[in-house]
């Protein structure tokens, strides 16, 4: 369900910034150009027009990071990475002895 949503909104997006920058080539604009201009009307039309979809796939990154259930053992990685972390920041190099 969650990739669907980003699937679609990305497509439409590149699809815009394709569809601005062949245009631009086509007129005659140096390619260059072109692609920050094309980059810039994809912003500003998919900020206007895409809201529906953003908010869609904006929804599905906040559910997806506050989801408690994503790992088993999240905790214990956790306390590892933070362990290991803290005897790096300790200057011994994780070393004992």
């Amino acid at each position: 369900m969650y990739s669907r949503q980003w699937i679609l909104y990305s497509l439409i997006r590149v699809g815009v910034f394709a569809a601005a920058l062949a245009l631009l080539v086509l007129v005659g604009v140096n390619v260059l150009i072109a692609a920050v201009a094309a980059a810039v009307i994809g912003f500003c039309v998919s900020y206007i027009f895409l809201r529906g979809p953003r908010n869609a796939v904006a929804k599905s990154i906040v559910e997806l990071r506050t989801k408690k259930d994503r790992d088993d053992d999240n905790d214990l990685e956790n306390d590892v990475l933070d362990r290991l972390e803290g005897e790096r920041l300790d200057g011994d190099g994780g070393r004992k002895g």
